[in-house]
């Protein structure tokens, strides 16, 4: 039996929360068949509220695995096949390009190489009408690329994989989520809507020592991909599930065992082990192989404030931190990093660095603009420049910083906006011969 000591634990999250600038977190770890709650810290400066165990935070893209833990509901019920064209059984669902509709299953949805974009940012008002309108929007938004021919990170596939349920359930996602999922698991302290999180201990996102100037700034579509609400408490009881084979703690079963294991069976490798340290994807977790040692889980931010979540099925533990600002990458490797170790004998990577010695790189073959939609991006003189345009302009002034490389291929972007620690940016190409750069695992073809 995995023991553990709560009190040693809440002195190192105090320690290190401290030491890296995080002004409030939460703990929760799965071990031994226990979930154990730990918090520190402020979730407001502000205010001086204090973070408790139960406290909520914006979870960002770990809503994905909620969604797609719903959409293999669907399978499961034989309302949805797997690997039929999403337009088959939502007919509303288009792009620009028919012969890519085709192609375009809610298994490549789910596994993010379906070729639809991340940066479709799209306000379809607040109505239960807001799924439906992005779909509708979504239409004369360009691919990334051609589904199946790579793995391009996106949240638009996401939206549509929420409407899909809608359809088949005849309910909103949110509601769908509530009666199908966060209720049979008793998850009172997760939500989609911003109205419902009053209830609770909220947390507010920070830039440098200040509150964000807003608390969510996503629509309402944002939802399926980008918008749940949730205590580390509760993240650590739905990862339990999933540890259980799709068993909730009353007995009842919540999803097939053939769906669990599909969810964290590799579906495609990543071309940026880095960004969420994963080198592959399920249908909706990130995958992990620590020397040996398989995981899964995923990773949200949204406003300045990041979700990590990180599951070793062997040995029956999962680590949940949530964080309102600061340093947090650095608090998540060294917090969860002695967690895992500690119980369940993983040892994460080293964060993302340029060697101290880079190699030579002949960078000109590489300089060009790359292109998908709502980024531009330029490449030229050892440098990059990551401009929003189109739908996201504004969002942001354009990002630029030098390239040191790391490989042939890779090469770290840091300093200036991209902050202080190194982004990960990844030259390759398409099978069709179109180079490509993923920056955040995202995908843009070379345009000129």
């Amino acid at each position: 039996m995995i023991s553990f000591d709560s009190e040693r634990w809440q002195a190192r999250l105090d320690e290190l929360r401290a030491a890296h600038g995080v002004p409030g977190a939460a703990l929760a770890v799965l071990a031994g068949g226990t979930v154990h709650e730990l918090a520190a810290g402020v979730l407001h400066r502000g205010t001086g509220v204090a973070a408790r165990p139960g406290s909520v935070f914006l979870a960002g893209s770990l809503a994905k695995v909620y969604t797609a833990t719903l959409v293999m509901q669907l399978a499961d019920e034989g309302r949805l096949d797997l690997d039929a064209p999403v337009v088959s059984a939502l007919p509303e669902f288009a792009t620009p390009e028919p012969r890519a509709t085709e192609a375009v299953t809610v298994r490549r949805l789910l596994s993010h190489t379906g070729g639809l974009t991340n940066d479709f940012t799209y306000d379809s008002g607040r109505g239960d009408d807001c799924l439906a309108r992005y779909v509708a929007a979504l239409r004369e938004v360009p691919l990334d690329c051609p589904p199946g021919t790579a793995l391009s990170y996106g949240s638009s596939g996401y939206v549509v994989l929420g409407r899909l349920v809608e359809v088949l359930t005849g309910q909103t996602w949110d509601r769908a989520l509530r009666e199908r999922l966060l209720d049979p698991l008793g998850l009172e302290h997760t939500m989609t809507l911003p109205e419902q999180a009053p209830r609770f201990r909220v947390a507010m996102g920070h830039i440098g020592a200040d509150p964000a100037p807003v608390w969510d700034a996503m629509p309402r579509s944002a939802g399926p991909y980008g918008r749940i609400i949730v205590s580390a408490g509760d993240v650590a009881r739905f990862a339990r599930m999933h540890l259980d084979g799709g068993v909730a703690p009353g007995g009842a079963r919540v999803l097939s065992e053939r769906a669990v294991a599909a969810m964290r069976a590799r579906h495609a490798d990543s071309p940026d082990p880095w960004s969420m340290s994963a080198d592959g994807w399920g249908l909706g977790w990130t995958l992990h192989d620590w020397d040996g040692v398989p995981g899964f889980g995923h990773d949200g931010s949204a406003v300045t404030q990041h979700a990590y979540l990180r599951v070793v099925p062997h040995a029956g533990v999962a680590v949940v931190l949530l964080a309102n600002g600061g340093r947090f990458a650095r608090l998540y490797a060294d917090l969860c990093g002695e967690l895992l170790a500690e119980l369940a004998g993983v040892r994460l990577p080293p964060p993302f660095a340029p060697p101290a010695v880079p190699p030579e790189a002949d960078m000109s073959a590489l300089d060009g603009v790359y292109r998908r939609a709502g980024v531009v991006i330029t490449v030229g003189g050892g440098r990059i420049r990551y401009e929003f345009v189109d739908g996201m302009k504004g969002l942001s002034p354009p990002l630029e910083a030098g390239l040191v490389p790391v490989s042939g291929n890779v090469f770290a972007a840091s300093g200036g906006p991209f902050g202080e620690d190194h982004v990960p940016v990844v030259f390759g190409a398409l099978p069709d011969g179109t180079s490509c750069v993923y920056v955040s695992m995202r995908c843009a073809p070379k345009a000129e």
